[in-house]
Formats: C-alpha cells, sequence, structure tokens
C-alpha cells in the first residue's frame, strides 16, 4: 500500500506543496502564519481533507481540525504545523500533517471505523518566525500565553498578532484559553522530523520521543548613541552594534561553559539600519537551552552577567528580556511504553526541539513519533527524509492510532 503514497520519489503531500513559499533569497520556503504562503497551505490542507471526506473547522485561535465523523470527547488528534522558520526545510512540520492525512487514508481504505473521535490537527504559528513566540497556536489553545499578551505581539512590521488575526478573519478578542477544544482531546500524538542525528546513531527508521529540553527566547536590547559615521571619532562613541557583538560572544561562552547547554543568536536588528549611521540600539533574539529547568536559568544568569560585564565601559546600556518559556517536559512514560510496545520495540529519544506536543503535554496525554533525518540538519534548506523513512513512520502512525482507536 505505498505506492499511492508517493510522487517524484517523495510523500505525495509534501510533492503538491512544494512550490508553495519558496524562498528565492534564502532558499528553502518561508511559510508564516497569516501570510499569503501560509494561507495558500490552510486551503491546500482543507481540501486534501475534504477529498477524506473529512470535516474542517478553525478554532478560536487560528488552528485547524479535520474531523473524522463527529466531534466529541476523548478524540484521538494527531498532526503537527504547516508554517516554518524563515528558509526552512521541507520537512519541519508539513511531514507530520501529510503523515497523519495519510494514516487516515490508510485506514479507511482498509475499511476501518474509529471507536473514538479522530481529528488531524494543523496549529498555527508553531516556528514562532513572525510574532516570536514559537507554539503560539498550542500555547493559545492550552492557556499557556493569555489572550492579552498574544494580541500585543508584532511582527517586524509593527502588525500586532490582533490585527494579523482580525485581517486572517478571526475575532482577536476571541483568542486564549480554549476549554471546549481542550476537553475533546483525549490523546495527541505528533509526528515529526527528527531535528538531530539521534536516529542516524540507533540504526532506526523511527522513534518515540522521551523528552524535551528546557528552552526559551529573550530579546538582549543593547542601547547606545546614534551619531554620524563620519563626523563621529572611534574614541568618541557610545556603539550598540560594537557592544552587541561582543555580548554574542559572552552567549557562546556561558553555553560552552555549561554542559550539554545550547545558545543561538540567529536574528539581529539594528536601529536605525544606516550604512553611515552609528547605531542608537541593537536587539538580538537569544535561543537558550538546556537539560532541566534549573540547568536552563543557570544558563541564563550566567549569559546576562557576562553580557552585562562585556558591555560594562562601552557607554551602552543592556538588558535581557524573556519572551517565551518552556520547561522541560518529560512525556508520560506510561504512554510512551504503550506506543513502543506497539511499534515491536522501536527506540525512545529525547530531543533538544520544541513542539506543539511538548506544550500541550501539561493539560492532556501527548506523546511524539520522531522519523529519520539522515543528516540530522534542520531548519535549513537542507533539512531531508528519505522516502522509504517517511512511508516507515506513516505506517507507525497508522499502527498507532489503530492501537487507540
Amino acid at each position: 500500500m505505498t505506492g499511492g503514497l508517493l510522487a517524484h520519489g517523495r510523500l505525495a503531500g509534501l510533492d503538491e506543496i512544494s512550490g508553495v513559499g519558496v524562498d528565492a533569497a534564502r532558499g528553502g520556503f518561508s511559510r508564516h502564519v497569516w501570510t499569503t504562503a501560509e494561507f495558500e497551505l490552510r486551503e491546500w490542507f482543507t481540501a486534501r481533507a475534504a477529498r477524506l471526506g473529512l470535516d474542517v473547522e478553525t478554532d478560536r485561535n487560528g488552528n485547524l481540525w479535520a474531523w473524522w465523523g463527529a466531534p466529541g470527547p476523548d478524540a484521538v488528534v494527531t498532526g503537527s504545523h504547516l508554517d516554518s522558520v524563515p528558509g526552512g526545510g521541507a520537512f519541519d512540520g508539513p511531514l507530520g500533517v501529510v503523515a497523519a492525512l495519510d494514516a487516515v487514508a490508510r485506514l479507511q481504505a482498509s475499511g476501518f471505523r474509529p471507536r473514538r473521535p479522530l481529528a488531524v490537527v494543523v496549529f498555527a504559528e508553531e516556528e514562532g518566525s513572525r510574532f516570536g513566540v514559537a507554539c503560539l497556536g498550542s500555547r493559545l489553545l492550552s492557556g499557556a500565553i493569555s489572550g492579552d499578551a498574544a494580541r500585543a505581539l508584532t511582527d517586524a512590521d509593527g502588525v500586532t498578532v490582533a490585527e494579523a488575526a482580525s485581517a486572517a478573519g478571526l475575532a482577536p478578542e476571541h483568542l486564549g484559553r480554549d476549554d471546549e477544544a481542550l476537553a475533546r482531546i483525549g490523546l495527541f500524538i505528533e509526528l515529526h522530523v527528527e531535528q538531530g542525528r539521534g536516529l542516524i546513531d540507533l540504526g532506526s527508521p523511527v522513534a518515540i520521543a522521551s523528552s524535551i529540553l528546557a528552552h526559551g527566547r529573550w530579546r538582549l536590547r543593547v542601547n547606545g548613541q546614534g551619531n554620524h559615521a563620519g563626523a563621529t571619532g572611534m574614541r568618541e562613541r557610545r556603539d550598540p552594534v560594537v557592544a552587541a557583538a561582543r555580548a554574542v560572544l559572552a552567549v557562546e561562552q556561558a553555553a560552552l561553559a555549561t554542559e550539554d547547554a545550547r545558545a543561538t543568536v540567529g536574528r539581529m536588528r539594528i536601529v536605525p539600519g544606516g550604512t553611515n549611521v552609528i547605531a542608537s540600539a541593537v536587539d538580538a533574539w537569544v535561543d537558550a537551552r538546556a537539560s532541566s529547568d534549573a540547568q536552563t536559568r543557570a544558563l541564563v544568569a550566567d549569559m546576562e552577567a557576562r553580557v552585562q560585564e562585556v558591555v560594562a565601559g562601552s557607554g551602552c546600556t543592556v538588558e535581557l528580556i524573556e519572551e517565551s518559556w518552556s520547561g522541560l517536559v518529560e512525556f508520560d512514560s506510561a504512554l510512551a511504553a504503550q506506543l513502543v510496545g506497539t511499534l515491536g520495540g522501536v527506540p525512545l529519544l529525547p530531543t533538544g526541539a520544541g513542539h506543539d506536543a511538548g506544550v500541550l503535554s501539561g493539560r492532556v496525554p501527548t506523546a511524539m513519533v520522531f522519523v529519520r533525518n539522515p543528516t540530522g540538519v534542520s531548519h535549513s534548506p537542507e533539512e531531508f527524509a528519505e522516502a522509504e523513512d517517511c512511508i516507515a513512520g506513516v505506517e507507525a502512525l497508522e499502527s498507532l492510532l489503530r492501537s487507540v482507536l
């Protein structure tokens, strides 16, 4: 039953959306929430789900739900997200959505009839690439972020979540915890391409997740004094770009000094941003992760101390502002063991990458299936998964759905 899944050597669903959100400048894909590319993906999902006879609805937070049968309590939910990081790969998110739809199609083709409600979900703004908070759709759904806090978030153009949600046809005043939707979820299983090399080393095409590292995002704000690039001597400057450069190196040193820690500065904004202008301010966003909540908090405290030290004497000021936080997630061990057994003893695997399943784990039973990534590269156009491993993921998800439905 694998032939119908493939097109051009990959899952047919991935092939269908391969032209959506192509980023000619960065390579890969840029598919951000409530933009033209992401709207096109929503339309694709709705049409694909309709071909399976699924009824699609959009919840108050912009998440899409495709129901096999009538929505109801104790539902089994599977799916992932369709948005991407800037210049991201083809598999992070969409693989989980496509695999979920394919698994439903295989169940239907076999004549299977679920005893519990089943839904395929697409969560909004999982990457946080537009508004800066990862897993925004699942955070809003579960109450991990308030509607007020979310509505005030802005993108790089100054558009707020409230404004973007309204333009997308949502009622921004209704953003926030959705107890009705939460009450329907009896179990959530998310399939995702692995973001790392664990399955390469284990020699397995799939695994069940055991845990997610504690992680968060902080904005490093350096304030200096704007001035003329030609008229201001080097010793007269209060240049926040130079101070920010030293701060970024301090962030790296803090992570190197902490066992199994990761700290990344992947985005910076220079104000006002002129070639012949000494900047007045720099914002740099820091992603920090470690093995436990306490270790991650200690990493950030060390990072802040080192940053203050290297910026002192520059004439600039610096502050570190927390924008999001996700504590260590340890998936339910009994549920994980059950799923491992269903799949014949596949490995358990921890991950350093955050996911909607991790956000929801504090509210509903959740689990994850990882599909092997032959290079370990993710959040990059080089991200990849072999067709055979993707099919193994679909087959594993189908088996798990059969076992819990």
